[in-house]
Parts: C-alpha cells; structure tokens; sequence
C-alpha cells in the first residue's frame, strides 16, 4: 500500500485521507482476518494481506479501483446490499454463495461477512468495513458428505435383499429398507433394541448370534436359517449376513444385517418330486414328440454336441429311433450347426426358441419350441417339437404356385394342369360376379361336393354368413391393388359341417377373373386343440398339486392338534395327579378340540360344504369393523377408503362367511396392486343386480358391496374363469385360486350374485350383492340358559356311532333324563310306532345308512306333529343345500353346555306347544 500511487485514485494521496479512514486502515492491517474498506461513491477498494488469496489473479491491480469494477459479476448480489449500508443499515450474513471469475473461471464460492457503515464528519456514510471469512471449503464438504449419506441410504433402499444396521451393544436399530419391513412386518423398529422389537425370538439364537459377531469382531453367515415369527405357525427361512461396523480406530461400533427371504425356494423343494411325476405322465400321454437334452459347449463356449437325456414315447414315434442316452455326434455326426446353435443359445441366456427347419441329415423339416429346465449350469433344453415334413412340401409347392402363379397361368399349362389334378389344395378360376369356372378336384376330395355342384351355384352359398364381410373385403383389395392377397373363411362340407380354409387369390390380366387356392386347415387347427388340451391337462395337473398342498395342510394342524389331546390324556392317566394339573389337562383337551371344531367349520366353508348360520346384520357397520384388519393385511403403502352411507343396510347371511369374502376379495385386490396402490370398498342398496354372465338382470331390494383397485387388471380371457376353483394368475406359492371360490359360493348361497369388471393396467372391481331385508327383523333371539336336570324327561336318541351315542345316552342320564337308544332310523321308527307319547324330544343324527336324519325328522313332523326333533351334525351336503328345514340344529363336536341349552329351547317349545293345544 505504501508503494501505490494513491493519487490516481479517487481517494487521493495518503496525506489526504480523512482521520477516520486512516483509522480503519491500521485497524485493518494489524488484523489477520480477511476484511477490506469499501471507500467513496465509487467504493473504492483497500484491503489486507489476508484478503488478497480471495481476489486471486486480480491481486494487487485492484488495490484502489472501485469495488464492482474489479467484481462485476456479484454487481446483482451485493450492489443492492451496499446500498443499504450507505444508506446507514448494517448488514451480516452468515452463508452467501457468489459465483466469482477470480482465477480466470466461474467457480462457486461461500462467504460469512458483516458490513459496518462508515460515518464523515457530518455523520453521512462515506464508506463500508468489512469484515469477512471464506467458507467455501467448509460448505462444500458438508454438502459432499450429506450427499455420500443419501447415496448411501438410496443404495441401501434399492438393495433386493432385506438391509438393517444396528448400532451398540445392546444392537439399536439405526436404519431398515423396505425389503426389511416387508420380510419381518411393520414394527417400530428405529431406536428400538432387536430385544425389544423381536422378543419371539429369545429362544432361537439370534440374539447370540449378534452378541457374538460385536464381541469377537468376526462376520457370521447363514443359509437357510428357520425363523419363527410371533403369531405363526411355520418356520420361515432366512440367507442373512451379520458384519461388523467398525470406525476409523478399528473397534465394533455396529452390525450390517443383509439377507434375503428363501421359504418358497425350501418349502418347493418338498413338492417339486411329486410334481416332476405328475409332469412326466402328462408329457409321456401327449402326441407331441417331447426330448431334454444336454448341450456340450467348446471353450469358446460354442455348442458343439448335446446328448438325448429322456424323451417320451411320441419321440420315438416321430424320429423312429430310441436314442436315449447318445450323443447327436454318434448317430447323427452330419447334423447342421445350427441346431447346435439354436440350443446353445437357449442354455447360454435362457431365452426360448420357436424355429422352423429343415434337419438334411434326417431329411425332414420340424416345428422346435425349445426352452431351458433345470439349473443353467446343468445346460439342460427341453424340446417339443412336430414332423411337418409334409406340410413344408406343401407350403413350397404353393409359395412357387403364388410367386409365379400368371406366369404359370398363360407359359406353363402343362405344369398347371397336372398339379390341377393331383393337388390336396383346393384350386379354382372364379369371377367377381360370383360364379366359378373351374375347380380341382381337391374340392370334391376336401369338401366332398361334385364339381357341377360347385360350378353351378354362386361360391358365396358355401362360405359360412359370419365369414362373409372378410371374404369380400379381401377380393375387393385384390381388385384394388392387383396384388394377390390371403385370407381365411368356413366353407360347408357336403356332410353339412364346416372346414377352415385359408385363401391365397391372385386377380388375371383380364381384370374379370381370379385364380383362387385354398388349404384345408382341419389338421393344423386339430393340432392348436391338442396343444390347448396339453396345456389345460397341464393346468389340472397344477390344480391337483395345489390340493396336495391343501391336504398336507390340513393334516399338519390337526396333527398338531391331536398330539395335545394324546399327550393330555396321557398325563391323565398317571395316578395321584394334582387337582390343578388334572383341569388344566382336562382345559387343554377341551380348547383343542374347540380349535378343531373351528378348523373343520372353516375348511366345510371353504369347500361351500357347510350348512350356513344366517343373521340379520348391518352390513355397512361389519365393513367398517373389519376395514382395520383389511388395512392390515394390504400393508401401509395401499390407501384403504371407505363409502358406507349413514342408513343402515341390512342383510340376511352368514356374517364369518360375508367378513371371509372381504378379506379374500381384498387380498386379491393386494396381491393384483404389488403392495402398492387405493382399495376402495362402498355400501350402497341397489334395486337391481345387471345381467351378469349368461344370467338376465333381477329386480328386488339388495344391498352391494363394493371394492375396487388399482392394481393391474385381468385379462378378458381369464374373466370368465377367476371363478373356478383352483383358476388362479399368480405364482407358484402365491395362491391356490380357492379364495374368489369361496366369494362365489356364498354369493350364491346367500341368494345374491358376485360381478366383475376389470381393465387391464387400470383395475378391477368386484361387486358382491346380497338381498336386503327389513330393520325390524333384526332382532337377536336369546339363548335360553343350559338346562341342568332333564326332570325325568324321556329322549329317544338315534345315532349309529356306537362311541357318540354311548356318549350322548350317559351324558343325558347324568343330567337326569331317560334315554331310548335308537342305532338307526327303523329302530327309531319302530320305537315310536310302539308307543310315541312316551318321548318328550327326539336326539337323531342326520348322517346315517338307509334313511338319513333329516329324513326321520320329516316322518316324524307329519306323524306325531307335537314331538320335537334336535339334529345333531358334523356335516351333511343336504344341510350345505338346503338348510335345516327349521329343526334345530347341534354342530357336532358338541359339548355337554350346547346339548343342554337346545334340549331346554325344544322342550320349552314342547310344553308350550302343548298348553296351547
């Protein structure tokens, strides 16, 4: 500064300078913090050594020239706060980000600075201090490492496999992806122990699992590991990695826990051999030539032999060798190249191949649909594939007919007429007035008409009425282009059916006439039948591995619940049993047994076998008690609305059957969303249910309940089967298709119907419509109290089960009724044919040999119309069907509390029934 000639400034020299800039200038040398003084109107600018790296190449020319003469570029961010300065107004900012030109490049800069005004001797601001500190540096490493942490935690998110950290010892939860979430629930998880979240999970190891990985510093990874969630009833399966987390010094500080779900993978192994077998039988019955073969590569991973691993029986049939077992190079060593290509590239990447060739070796062509089985390393193909030798002779003899078919017309007559007469296709010289001139004799061969028939009457009489419009649509763009054209048409046999025949027609010079030929398609569309039949004897097959899987179900609980009761009884047995250990082995069998009884109730629902339990009930309010377990079972990313109107809309039906069909039509809503989407559900009465199927429309008072999704729509082809039981589009382990069988059934049981309406990409709609019944019905009836002495009262009891009735006999007797023991329905008749006043109620099981129960209690109505008939039932396909025909009903199993309260509600009946006669 002492070395500037300050006299080319505005300031003036050094001598000049007023006292109060004088001042700030040692104030500002003698600091180390960057600051500069902005001087005058023009701002003229003076600063420290500390300041100068921030001017970088403008150092030391802007010594004394105006502040925006040596930084333009801020002129827009900083003028207007200088103004304020000069206007008297300091100014501090903690963060300002300029862009600066200061080493020949726009670069982004951050400063923290105060400007002070600077007051003249008569107290109006003659310029700005300012004091400041770059911060650059500083911002852009908090802004690199907030932006590594979202990479971080993006990367994590995006991860297929479930991703947790824990921090600390005692393994807090720091972070989980979705992935996490959706494997192990939703749970309040952050900031949360794995004790506290998981305690199911204190007797399985896993907590030592952790305690050891953070101890020891050493990763732990495990295949396979089973799992057992709190509420289920099967082990899941888990591939997880634990890491350790260590900070820069090298200590534990954490755990990564990564992995992934594998229980469908475990639990498919089980069915996979017996679904092999079923596999095998289907594909050994089907006609179409059926091989899995081995692919040999070189070591430039080129197929260069593949060996026949197992075919089925039309292989044999079709090659006419049994070559189980070679290689292609022994027995057929000439074999083209590309058909080891072809293979290859199908067990190389897993793509499937359709091709049409010619094997020269063979001499013959084939249709090859080729895909790969198996694990990729194996290099296993499976080949379906059809001799079409003939059908290729055939297509060739007619693509050289098409392509030169004038030139053959008017140069080769000899040519045309021979393939004229031995032709299977069916040729023809027609006009467009609609008459033909001449035809093969193919035409009598295919069709069986002569060839005056044919000639005589207009060609438009033997095509079929709907195939019409597309026959002359297409000879009216041949007449239009001259080009020949194809098309396909029904034309009516002699026999009075229909053939398909595909057309190829091309127009003569004359502009009058055309030469037509047509292949018989009957064989090529018997064929597509088979292939259908295949893939739907596939489908059934599929189906009966999903009952498989049912069965084995339902033999895994009640074994489960049958080892209780065993293991119960048991222990009753041991003498000197304690009084508080004998009820509660004796508590033990009774809740099992309720649980069966509930097992079995729902497993007759699901099958519509179950005699249905009507009430009269709000069904607007059961949709908005169940919709928070339907939110539940749809996950937190599906937005659950409901519309349920403030009237009341009862309905007459089974309320556990109506909430099982909204918990299945909403899981299938879920399922057809990804996890992700808005399930609507309505409640709204109806006046009629619209045609629904092959069903005209019906008129009355219902009520509908609606839900609908936005998920991913259902094909129109597969509308008219999501009905039937077993049909289902998901995945293998995702569903058996029984859960929109069971929405039917009720429906129809119910007296109501079940609509669909669904478009692809958008959604689908289920509607369910049940009748409507009045308010006032709706009143519950109360169960009379069980009743504790039977006074005498006399039962005639008729059950053909030796252990039930024996059962039912001592356990009336102890409540002090008489019993008649009847074990079938003529020994009951001949009881009653001796003397019937002397039975108070009849107690008769409804299924039994000869006539059945239901059968007894009609005789026994219309005979002695004042005895009173309780059935007793397990499960009865009249009952499904019919209902009880009003006799009350005892669901077996049944406890000594149920039998007692009905036998006390048929004897009221009784006694009153009486006093009024």
């Amino acid at each position: 500064m002492r070395a500037h000639d300050w006299s080319t400034t505005s300031l003036g020299p050094r001598e000049t300078w007023p006292a109060a800039l004088l001042t700030l200038v040692r104030v500002m040398l003698n600091s180390r913090q960057p600051m500069f003084i902005a001087w005058g109107a023009d701002r003229t600018l003076i600063y420290n050594d500390s300041y100068a790296p921030m001017l970088g190449e403008r150092h030391p020319a802007a010594l004394g020239r105006p502040f925006f003469e040596i930084w333009p570029e801020v002129r827009d961010e900083l003028g207007a706060l200088m103004d304020r300065v000069y206007a008297g107004d300091p100014v501090h900012m903690d963060d300002l980000e300029l862009t600066l030109h200061r080493n020949g490049y726009p670069e982004e800069a951050h400063f923290a600075f105060s400007y002070t005004p600077v007051p003249g001797d008569d107290d109006a601001v003659v310029g700005l201090f300012c004091a400041c500190t770059e911060t650059t540096r500083q911002v852009l490493a908090e802004r690199k490492a907030a932006s590594e942490r979202q990479r971080q935690q993006a990367l994590l998110q995006q991860m297929p496999g479930f991703v947790a950290v824990l921090r600390e010892p005692s393994h807090i939860f720091e972070y989980v992806n979705d992935a996490y979430v959706t494997v192990n629930g939703h749970r309040d998880y952050l900031g949360r122990t794995v004790r506290e979240v998981f305690p199911e999970l204190a007797d399985q190891g896993v907590y030592e699992l952790l305690d050891r990985v953070y101890a020891t510093g050493e990763p732990f990874a495990a295949r396979a590991l089973p799992i057992r969630f709190a509420g289920e009833t099967q082990d899941r399966y888990l591939d997880f990695l634990y890491q350790p987390i260590r900070n820069d010094a090298g200590a534990v500080t954490g755990i990564f826990v990564g992995g992934y779900e594998v229980t469908d993978q475990i639990r498919s192994r089980a069915a996979l051999a017996e679904s092999d077998s079923r596999y095998r039988t289907l594909f050994e019955s089907i006609d179409v030539g059926f091989c899995i073969v081995e692919v040999r590569f070189d070591d430039a991973d080129r197929a260069i032999d593949y060996r026949i691993v197992e075919a089925n029986p039309a292989f044999e049939r079709q090659t006419g060798a049994n070559v189980v077992g070679r290689w292609v190079s022994d027995f057929a060593p000439d074999l083209e190249q590309r058909w080891f290509d072809t293979y290859g590239h199908v067990a190389l990447t897993g793509e499937p191949a359709h091709v049409e060739d010619r094997a020269d070796v063979f001499g013959r062509w084939f249709d090859v649909r080729a895909l790969r089985v198996g694990d990729p390393a194996a290099r296993r193909v499976a080949v379906l594939f059809t001799d079409i030798t003939e059908r290729k002779r055939m297509e060739d003899a007619l693509q050289v007919l098409n392509s030169t078919l004038e030139q053959q017309v008017f140069e080769r007559t000899a040519e045309r007429d021979r393939l004229w007469t031995l032709s299977e296709d069916m040729l023809a010289r027609a006009n467009y007035d609609g008459m033909m001139s001449a035809v093969s004799p193919a035409w009598t061969r295919v069709l069986g008409w002569s060839e005056a028939e044919l000639l005589s009457r207009p060609y438009a009489t033997f095509m079929h009425p709907d195939d019409m419009g597309p026959t002359l649509a297409g000879l009216a763009q041949m007449g239009e282009t001259r080009q020949p054209t194809r098309f396909e048409n029904r034309i009516a046999t002699l026999d009075g059916g229909w053939k398909p025949i595909e057309w190829t027609v091309a127009p003569e010079p004359d502009g009058t006439n055309f030469i037509a030929v047509g292949r018989d398609l009957s064989l090529a569309k018997a064929r597509e039948a088979e292939l259908a039949s295949a893939q739907e004897a596939l489908r059934q097959a599929q189906k009966m591995e999903a009952v498989g899987q049912l069965t084995g179900g339902v033999a895994h609980d009640f074994n489960n619940l049958l080892t209780v009761i065993k293991s119960s009884t048991d222990l009753l047995k041991r003498p000197d049993l304690p009084e508080e250990r004998r009820n509660r082995y004796i508590g033990a069998i009774s809740d099992t047994v309720a649980r069966a009884a509930k097992l079995t109730g729902q497993l007759l629902a699901f099958a519509r076998r179950q005699a249905l339990k009507p009430e009269v009930f709000d069904a607007g309010r059961s949709v908005a008690t169940i919709s928070d377990m339907v939110g539940t079972l749809s996950g937190s990313r599906i937005k659950i609305v409901t519309d349920i109107p403030d009237e009341p809309c009862f309905i007459n039906a089974d309320p556990s059957q109506f909430d099982t069909a909204l918990v299945n039509m909403a899981v299938n809503a879920r399922d057809a969303m990804d996890g992700e989407g808005t399930l609507t559900i309505t409640v709204h009465p109806v006046s009629v249910i619209p045609p629904i199927r092959t069903h005209p429309a019906v008129r009355g008072d219902f009520v509908a309940v609606c839900i609908e999704d936005t998920g991913a729509g259902i094909a129109p082809d597969q509308i008219e089967h999501i009905f039937e039981p077993f049909f289902t589009t998901k995945g293998v382990g995702q569903g058996t298709g029984l859960g929109l069988s069971q929405v039917f059934g009720f429906a129809k049981q119910s007296g109501g119907e079940v609509r669909v309406q669904s478009t692809v990409g958008e959604g689908t709609m289920f509607v369910l419509y049940l009748p409507r019944v009045a308010a006032e019905v709706a009143t519950p009836s109360t169960e009379p109290e069980p009743l504790v002495d039977g006074h005498g009262m006399c039962v005639l009891v008729v059950e053909d089960n030796t252990d039930v009735g024996t059962f039912a006999t001592q356990t009336l007797a102890e409540l002090g009724y008489v019993t008649v023991w009847a074990t079938n329905t003529e020994q009951a008749l001949a009881e009653l044919a001796k003397e019937a006043d002397r039975f108070d109620v009849v107690f008769t099981d409804v299924v039994m040999p000869g006539m059945n129960g239901i059968d007894l209690a009609h005789k026994i109505r219309r005979d002695h119309r004042d005895l009173p008939v309780l059935l007793a039932s397990g499960y009865s396909h009249v009952l499904a069907q019919n209902g009880t025909y009003g006799f009350e009903l005892l669901h077996k199993p049944y406890s000594v509390e149920q039998l007692s309260r009905l036998l006390r509600k048929v004897a009221t009946w009784q006694r009153r029934r009486r006093i009024v006669g």
